[in-house]
């Protein structure tokens, strides 16, 4: 069958985490040559998954890139993560591939782990087929596992091979559109035979229900099948074809990465189906020579790297192109990318993926255009709901640690550090602990950063709950000018949410206009830290009476005065403790609501609704209301009770009393000596 490239094929393998997406790329580029040995990722020697984080844990933690050519056409592969906590990594690589690869575990009852990734593909208008790796393990049915996924798709399921059963194993597979049947040979080529007799009568009514989907959006091929004619094999791999690349239909196939089963037909099925790289730029908006930056990386001999998908022409060292924000940028040395090592190009080529060098300022999102820069591809904004305190074990590094975040921050999208000024700490934020932890290997490994890390404080406050007028007097004399400040403050509480007020009724010139300010400022001081430790919120204070010394009244001593009279009020007006409650939505499977409520209410959490989530079968959100104490280990715990599915975004919704033991624990902790 004649090639359809027209450049570099771009595929993304995308899925759950566990599917085998590293070990199906791997069985990819040794199937096409590229490789002389099939490495593993379970024994470190995989092409992919090389860095030592990912060796570590034995899983992907940032997407891998690989080249393979097959029979004259050349591909790049994205290999996305699936972690929950890495996947934010490979969202804009996804989003200009011209099609995703889905890799599935064959148990339907995990089936649901891909319904995130089949919806996000589907939004996005990305073409994809799915491939149920590990047959050699499954138990059930490949027809169980289509029904289950089924509901996860607007478009059609097609089934492309059905399996050849060996007793309980699945020995080979007969392809449905080519009406061959190929048996498993471990390390080798399938073997073509003729199709088993026992499977005649399925393969052909196999054979007529796919042709009726595929009949569904081709009226010739519909007239056919009426006038019962059969149409010839050219007509339906056209069919497969277009309607998989305008995202019509899902084809489905199977096979084993680990052993090779299935990877020699996968390679055709994508040199025939899989759309070349002007439909991806048509759905990008992409037109004359771009290229689309959707991934920075720091570190190595080659410092900063910039990875990018080429389309519409050549690109070439030191080429002058405009980036997404108008400026020019020069185009630095060209690579290729063969998980972690690179080789030098002279130029990239329509659809090539590469790694170019010395791209200064430009981030991943942005495009690369001789004109007007393409609108950036919608990515999605990764979940930060995880967060460290960190600092340096030793101050000299503070800059450093700086610098290093930076590095991070820029190559990794789903990261983000900030100061926070009010509990005097560096926070780290990310999607769950797996990611911050791996985050710091990286800040060890790379940097030689080495931080301490705890919970972030929870933002306890205080405020009062009755009104008091308070006498502030500072006075002083040590020779000289002495200093002295008096005011008198009424004190009183303002409803939730207020904030803080300050009035002044100063009449007669008691105190000199110009020290009013000082008294305020007096007061702010004593609000940073209340009589239970925490900043005091919701007051009203109002400066009513005071006196001054010709001589020794100054700035600083009304300052000092207002200080000293807000404390003392704030001690005397009944103070009490505030705790920060978050609004928190839940998304969840309904298998797991019940579990995922329950650990609402085990986490002192109020509950404020319930329903089905929008356009997505067999999900619910869950609404509810959390104190921001109790969100600790709440991701691990969710992700535990739903297989890893459940996911939640929590914001700030408003301050409320903590009585009783718990506030005493709080303000004792607080008030404990350092």
């Amino acid at each position: 069958m004649p090639t359809r490239a027209a450049g570099t094929r771009t595929i993304a393998l995308v899925g759950p985490g566990g599917a085998g997406k590293t070990s199906l790329a791997e069985a990819l580029l040794f199937a096409a040559g590229a490789i002389g040995r099939q490495g593993s990722v379970a024994d470190g020697s995989s092409v992919g998954d090389a860095s030592p984080e990912a060796r570590a844990r034995g899983g992907s933690t940032e997407l891998n890139l690989v080249h393979y050519d097959y029979m004259g056409d050349r591909y790049a592969l994205i290999d996305a993560p699936g972690s929950v906590g890495f996947a934010a990594d490979g969202a804009l690589g996804m989003a200009a591939a011209d099609l995703a690869l889905v890799v599935v575990d064959p148990d339907s009852a995990r089936a649901l782990l891909a319904e995130p990734t089949l919806r996000r593909l589907e939004a996005l208008g990305i073409p994809h087929m799915i491939f149920v790796n590990k047959i050699d393990q499954a138990r059930g049915s490949i027809q169980s596992l289509l029904e289950a996924l089924q509901p996860m798709s607007t478009s059609p399921l097609i089934a492309r091979w059905i399996p050849i059963r060996d007793g309980e194993r699945i020995s080979g597979f007969v392809d449905i559109a080519l009406e061959r049947a190929y048996y498993y040979r471990p390390g080798q080529p399938s073997e073509q035979k003729d199709i088993p007799a026992d499977l005649a009568d399925r393969e052909a009514l196999e054979r007529t229900h796919m042709l009726e989907q595929l009949a569904d959006h081709d009226d010739t091929l519909l007239e056919q099948l009426l006038m019962d004619e059969v149409p010839d094999r050219q007509t339906v791999f056209d069919d497969l074809a277009k309607e998989t690349g305008q995202g019509q239909i899902v084809p489905v196939l199977f096979g084993s990465a680990q052993n090779g089963f299935g990877i020699r037909r996968l390679m055709k099925a994508l040199r025939h189906e899989a759309p070349a790289p002007d439909a991806a730029a048509e759905r990008l908006g992409a037109t004359g020579a771009c290229a689309f930056v959707f991934k920075v990386s720091h570190g190595g001999a080659m410092g900063r790297l910039s990875y990018a998908r080429v389309f519409g022409g050549g690109l070439k060292e030191g080429q002058e192109l405009k980036s997404s924000g108008g400026e020019s940028v020069r185009i630095g040395t060209l690579f290729a990318v063969q998980g972690e090592k690179t080789v030098k190009l002279a130029e990239a080529k329509a659809g090539d993926v590469v790694a170019i060098a010395k791209l200064e300022g430009v981030h991943a999102g942005e495009w690369l255009a001789a004109g007007k820069a393409p609108p950036t591809p919608e990515a999605g904004q990764p979940v930060r709901n995880y967060a460290l305190a960190i600092s340096t074990k030793d101050r000299k590094d503070d800059v450093r640690l700086s610098t290093a975040l930076h590095k991070l921050t820029e190559e990794d999208q789903a990261l983000v550090w900030e100061q926070d000024e009010a509990m005097h700490e560096t926070r780290l934020r990310g999607v769950n602990d797996e990611h911050l932890r791996v985050t710091l290997d990286r800040l060890k490994r790379r940097y030689g950063v080495p931080v301490d890390s705890h919970q972030p404080a929870v933002g306890y406050k205080e405020s009062i709950r009755k009104t008091v007028t308070q006498r502030g007097r500072h006075k002083k004399q040590s020779g000289g000018h002495g200093q002295f400040g008096d005011c008198v403050l009424e004190v009183k509480p303002l409803p939730r949410g207020e904030g803080f007020r300050f009035d002044d009724k100063i009449t007669g010139g008691v105190i000199p206009k110009q020290w009013i300010p000082a008294v305020e400022a007096g007061v702010r001081d004593a609000l940073a830290r209340g009589p239970l430790g925490f900043p005091v919120v919701d007051v009203a204070v109002t400066l009513i009476d005071g006196s001054y010394h010709s001589v020794d009244s100054s700035e600083i001593a009304f300052r000092t005065a207002g200080r000293i009279g807000m404390s003392e009020a704030l001690a005397q007006a009944t103070p009490h403790l505030l705790e920060p409650v978050q609004k928190v939505t839940i998304t969840v499977p309904s298998n797991a609501t019940s579990k995922a409520t329950s650990a609402v209410a085990s986490r002192r959490g109020q509950m404020l609704g319930m329903g089905p989530r929008e356009g997505w079968s067999r999900w619910d959100l869950v609404e509810a209301l959390i104190p921001e104490a109790e969100m600790q280990g709440f991701d691990a715990e969710l992700r535990s009770l739903s297989q890893g599915l459940a996911t939640y975004e929590a914001a700030f919704d408003h301050l409320a009393e903590l009585n009783g033991v718990l506030a005493d624990k709080v303000v004792q902790k607080e008030l404990e000596p350092a």
